[in-house]
């Protein structure tokens, strides 16, 4: 049985005392009475602190035995297997961080004169190109700073091509499935549309019945992930952009699935209009943990004079920051997007090629496949649906049975699982699913790392039958013990920083 490492680590705000250095600056006085005349010349009355900042003050030695402390306390994609649904948290390759950081690129700054920066500006321009031919899409923008934010992007384009199509006022729904990510509806009801959910049907794919009964003169776009949330391939994409051309509305690609697609179809040769790409979950980029993350868009020929400025334009000789398009809907946020995370990207591609980015997909497929099978398997476990149709990069299972037989829950199995030294998968979603378990191991782990997953899952199974509140107290050996799940993302009880964990313990 895994025991994960324990610490009576404090926080760092806690440690060291007063006139300890970990690392001395160089002073700055003298290049500044050099150039300015004095320090105070320098900076303004209004910018400048009345008292120095309340920072904590250790030895070097201090600070590298505490965050290497934290870091045998946690656990991360270097651990073990991380196979959380619908995230495709993937190891990614050292190599791509070490490019990333390199000197010549991590220091560009975004003022830069464009003559000084053709070399980031051809990275850009052609990973534009290699992302709109792996989705089938004629033109990418790269700015959008993760999925959600690329969600955002394609709903503000439906709306400006409706807007130029005059049929804002008629157009005002934007239709989801039932099985969507959170996210979809937000973002459709962030860009000023109505929602419109339709459910599943029996095989887990949209019921296309319901679909024809919503469509209609009012509909400005579906927004569908495929393959769907329940990791099953759309069958009848094709008849779903049929009927959402057929009145008038556009198809939006939600591209948190892209993953088992690679260099085997192609959103937009399904018949989708708009394609966001999720980098951070397909491209080798550090995922978790609140980002960083990247979501590119794609879209039709039609739908290109949208997409915000600058664009990245080639004459032929010299890279340029293009902001003559008169039809754009403008700025979504500062300068090219998360570069570091496209870099990653871009390295990624490289190294992989077409053939590598195939394989991937087709691994992803594997695992997932062989996971759902032996799963499904434990007693006390179900594939909901049509437990007979291939699943394509991720499954899911439901511990309903579990629950009605011995009490033990999902979140049970969840927090059990990590006294085996596993992360837990994604839990309680699709909604659509009772006491789901989101498998996706993604095709970056081998066999045995994914039998270690589905033996632990077995014994947890079996434990719910023959001694359960072993399980219902779950996590044993971890370095936190069971959270109270509302007490800890309350936010009377969260403290996010020392400021706020200050202010709270003078609260209290």
């Amino acid at each position: 049985m895994y025991e994960q490492a324990v610490w009576n680590e404090q926080v760092i705000f806690k440690l060291g005392k007063k006139g300890r250095v970990g690392h001395v600056l160089p002073g700055v006085e003298d290049e500044v009475r050099r150039l300015v005349g004095s320090v105070d010349q320098m900076l303004p009355d209004s910018i400048r602190r009345t008292r120095k900042p309340d920072l904590p003050e250790l030895t070097e030695v201090q600070v590298v035995r505490h965050f290497t402390r934290l870091s045998q306390m946690n656990y991360g994609i270097d651990s073990g297997l991380y196979p959380l649904g619908s995230c495709t948290m993937k190891y990614n390759p050292k190599i791509n961080d070490q490019l990333a950081n390199l000197p010549k690129l991590s220091m560009v700054h975004p003022y830069q004169d464009e003559g000084t920066v053709q070399g980031i500006l051809q990275i850009l321009y052609e990973i534009e190109r290699w992302m709109s031919e792996i989705t089938g899409t004629y033109e990418v923008s790269l700015h959008p700073a993760a999925g959600a934010h690329g969600e955002l992007l394609g709903t503000l384009l439906m709306h400006a091509c409706l807007k130029e199509q005059g049929q804002c006022e008629r157009r005002t729904e934007v239709i989801v499935p039932d099985s969507a990510h959170g996210t979809n509806p937000a973002s459709a009801a962030m860009a000023g549309f109505n929602v419109v959910v339709i459910p599943s049907a029996d095989d887990g794919c949209i019921d296309v019945e319901a679909l024809k009964s919503v469509a209609s003169e009012k509909t400005a776009g579906l927004m569908l992930t495929n393959p769907n949330t329940l990791g099953i391939f759309e069958k009848d994409i094709e008849e779903i952009a049929k009927i959402i051309h057929e009145v008038g509305g556009l198809l939006y690609y939600d591209g948190a699935n892209l993953n088992p697609l690679l260099g085997r179809a192609r959103p937009g040769d399904m018949g989708f209009d708009i394609v966001h790409i999720n980098i951070h979950k397909t491209f080798s980029t550090p995922h978790g943990g609140g980002g960083p993350g990247a979501g590119p868009v794609g879209v039709t020929k039609d739908l290109a004079q949208f997409l915000p400025v600058p664009r990245v334009t080639f004459d032929g000789e010299r890279y340029h920051l293009d902001y003559d398009r008169p039809r754009s809907i403008g700025k979504i946020r500062a300068f090219q997007g998360n570069i570091a995370v496209l870099l990653r990207a871009y390295a990624y591609v490289l190294s992989m090629g077409f053939d590598g980015l195939k394989e991937a997909a087709e691994t992803s497929v594997l695992n997932a496949n062989y996971m759902m099978k032996q799963l499904g398997a434990i007693k006390g476990l179900m594939i909901p649906y049509d437990d007979k149709k291939p699943r394509k990069h991720e499954c899911v299972i439901s511990a309903e049975p579990l629950k009605t037989e011995t009490g033990v829950t999902a979140l049970n199995v969840a927090k059990r699982l990590l006294d085996f030294g596993l992360h837990a998968p994604t839990i309680y979603f699709p909604l659509i699913v009772d006491e789901a378990l989101m498998i996706e191991p993604t095709e970056t782990f081998e066999k045995e790392e994914l039998d270690r997953f589905i033996e632990a899952t077995k014994q947890i199974c079996q434990e719910a039958y023959s001694s359960p509140q072993t399980v219902l107290d779950a996590p044993h050996n971890t370095s936190v013990p069971r959270l109270n799940e509302v007490k800890a993302s309350h936010p009377r009880t969260m403290a996010l920083s020392w400021r706020m964990y200050l202010q709270k313990g003078e609260q209290t």
